[in-house]
C-alpha cells in the first residue's frame, strides 16, 4: 500500500511557496516569473491550450501548415536557412546536429569545455574525439575562448575530422571570434557547429556580440529559455549553408524530440520570438540603459570584482555579454560558495550558479530596475563588509589523457572504488559541477592526482559535483583490467 504524503511536500504547493517568498531570480528562466509584464501577461491558462496534434494545428515532426509557416517566419527573422522549434531543449538539438553531421566512428572536434550534451552525441555516433581547450584565465577561474589557430592546428593534424563543435557564449558571457573560426573550419569543407543556447537574444540588440550564424556557422542552437521570456526546455536550431544534409538532420530530430511535443511550448516559442522581433528595440534599449547602469556602478567595488570589457582580446575572448554579471571574489576573503550563500540568505537573491571564486547572474530583458538595484545594493553590502583576502587559490588546468573512446568507456566493465584511490585508473563515467556541466573528467580519461584533488575540493566546497552513479559524489566507477584491455 502507497504510503501518504504530505501536501504540503509536493512540488506544486513548494513552488507556489517559494514565488511568494521574495527571492528574486538572477537564473533562468528568461522570463523571471513576470507574468504581468509584457505579453506574459496575456498569456492564456496552459490547460485551456494544451492540445495535440489535432486538424488545423499541424504536426511539428511533419509540419506543412501553420508551424511550417511559423518556423519558416523565425528562421527568417534570425537571418537562417531553416529554422527548427525545440521542445526538449538546446539538448536536443545538439545531440540532432552532431549525429546528422558523423557517421558512426567517426570522428569530431569538440571544445572541451562545451555542455554535457555534446559528449553524449559523441557517445551516441561513437565518435572519435579530439579536444580544443580554449585558455584558462587563471585568476579569473573561467575559460577564456575558443582560439582560431587552434582549430586550424588540430584540424590539420586530424584531416579526418567530419565537424566541429564549440559553445559560444559560455556560462560566464565569453565569445570566441566565431568569424575566424568559420572560415577555418570551412577549409576542411566541414560544419561547424556552435551551442549558443545563452545567446538567443544577440541578434535583436547592438549591445550584443554578433550572433553564430551571422559569423559563418553552419548549425546554430539556441535555449530561449535561458535568455528570453519563453518556457523551460523551449529552443531554436537554425540552419545555414550548404553542409549539412537537411533531410538527415530532421530525421534525428524526430528521434530526439518528444513524438507528442507541447503546443504550450511551441506557442511559448512563437510568442517570445514575435515579441522580440516587434518590440525588441523598445524592450532592449530600456534594459540596456538599466545594464549599463547596473554595470558602471557594480565596477566600483573595492574587494568583488566585476568581469569587463578588459579581457577583450586575451586568451581568446572576442568579446563577452554585458547581461551576465558575473562577479570575483578571488581578491576577498570569500569564497564563491559563500558569495553565493550571502546573496541568498541575506538579501534573497538567487544566483545562477557559483564556481570556486566568484558567481553569475543571469540578467534578461525581463529583469525590473528595482531587481538589479537589488543586486547593486547586495553587491555593494557585501563589499562594505569583507576584508581583503590573502588565501591561496588553486587553479585547475588540466588535458585530458584520453584512453578508450566516449562510446566504449561508458559501457566498459567497472568496478567502485573511492575517488581518492584512482589514481592511474581509467573513469567509466563523468565528472562536472551542474551548472554549467563541463566535464572535469569523460568516461575513457585517466584520473590524475590533480585532477582527484579538484574534485574533493570541489566537494569540501560544497559545490555540485554531479555526473557519477555515486550521487553523494564519493565513489566513482573506473574501468576493471578486462574493460581497460578492450580500449
Amino acid at each position: 500500500m502507497c504510503n501518504p504524503i504530505n501536501k504540503e511536500n509536493l512540488l506544486l504547493e513548494r513552488l507556489i511557496r517559494y514565488s511568494n517568498r521574495g527571492y528574486y531570480p538572477f537564473h533562468m528562466p528568461g522570463h523571471k516569473r513576470q507574468n504581468n509584464l509584457g505579453f506574459l501577461k496575456e498569456f492564456p491558462n496552459p490547460y485551456a491550450i494544451d492540445i495535440t496534434e489535432i486538424h488545423g494545428f499541424d504536426n511539428l515532426h511533419n509540419p506543412k501548415g501553420i508551424l511550417k509557416e511559423s518556423m519558416e517566419w523565425a528562421a527568417q527573422v534570425y537571418g537562417a536557412d531553416k529554422t527548427y522549434y525545440l521542445v526538449n531543449g538546446s539538448s536536443c538539438g545538439i545531440l540532432s546536429a552532431i549525429s546528422a553531421v558523423t557517421h558512426f566512428g567517426g570522428k569530431l572536434l569538440i571544445g572541451r569545455n562545451c555542455h554535457k550534451s555534446a559528449y553524449h552525441g559523441a557517445i551516441l555516433k561513437q565518435c572519435k574525439t579530439v579536444y580544443v581547450y580554449p585558455p584558462f584565465v587563471g585568476h579569473w577561474g573561467i575559460n577564456g575562448g575558443i582560439l582560431a589557430e587552434d582549430v586550424k592546428r588540430l584540424l590539420e593534424e586530424n584531416p579526418d575530422t567530419e565537424a566541429v563543435i564549440i559553445v559560444s557564449p559560455t556560462y560566464e558571457g565569453v565569445v570566441s571570434d566565431i568569424e575566424k573560426i568559420a572560415q577555418v573550419v570551412h577549409e576542411k569543407t566541414i560544419p561547424l557547429i556552435v551551442d549558443e543556447a545563452h545567446g538567443a537574444h544577440f541578434p535583436f540588440s547592438g549591445i550584443f556580440p554578433k550572433p553564430a550564424l551571422e559569423c559563418g556557422a553552419d548549425i546554430v542552437v539556441q535555449s530561449l529559455h535561458k535568455t528570453a521570456p519563453s518556457l523551460t526546455q523551449t529552443a531554436l536550431l537554425h540552419v545555414k549553408g550548404e553542409l549539412v544534409d537537411l533531410e538527415k538532420l530532421e530525421r534525428y530530430l524526430q528521434m530526439y524530440q518528444s513524438s507528442s511535443p507541447s503546443y504550450v511550448f511551441m506557442a511559448s516559442i512563437e510568442r517570445c520570438v514575435y515579441e522580440m522581433w516587434e518590440k525588441g528595440e523598445e524592450y532592449f534599449k530600456t534594459y540596456a540603459s538599466w545594464l549599463n547602469v547596473c554595470r558602471k556602478k557594480l565596477a566600483c567595488m573595492k574587494h568583488l570584482k566585476l568581469l569587463d570589457d578588459s579581457l577583450h582580446g586575451q586568451w581568446g575572448i572576442h568579446g563577452l555579454d554585458p547581461s551576465k554579471i558575473v562577479v570575483s571574489c578571488g581578491d576577498s576573503s570569500l569564497k564563491g560558495t559563500d558569495l553565493d550563500q550571502m546573496l541568498r540568505e541575506k538579501y534573497h537573491l538567487e544566483m545562477e550558479m557559483c564556481g570556486v571564486d566568484y558567481v553569475t547572474a543571469i540578467t534578461t530583458l525581463f529583469d525590473t530596475k528595482e531587481g538589479l538595484q537589488r543586486l547593486v545594493e547586495a553587491f555593494y553590502g557585501i563589499d562594505r563588509t569583507i576584508m581583503a583576502g590573502n588565501r591561496e587559490t588553486v587553479v585547475w588546468e588540466h588535458k585530458a589523457w584520453v584512453k578508450t573512446t566516449l562510446a566504449h568507456a561508458i559501457d566498459a566493465p567497472y568496478e567502485r572504488i573511492p575517488i581518492a584511490d584512482c589514481e592511474e585508473r581509467v573513469s567509466a563515467e563523468f565528472i562536472y559541477l551542474y551548472p554549467p556541466g563541463i566535464p572535469i573528467i569523460a568516461p575513457g580519461e585517466l584520473i590524475t592526482r590533480q585532477i582527484i584533488g579538484q574534485v574533493i575540493q570541489y566537494r569540501q566546497m560544497g559545490l555540485p559535483v554531479q555526473g557519477m552513479a555515486d550521487k553523494e559524489a564519493e565513489y566513482l566507477r573506473v574501468f576493471t583490467d578486462t574493460g581497460a584491455n578492450h580500449g
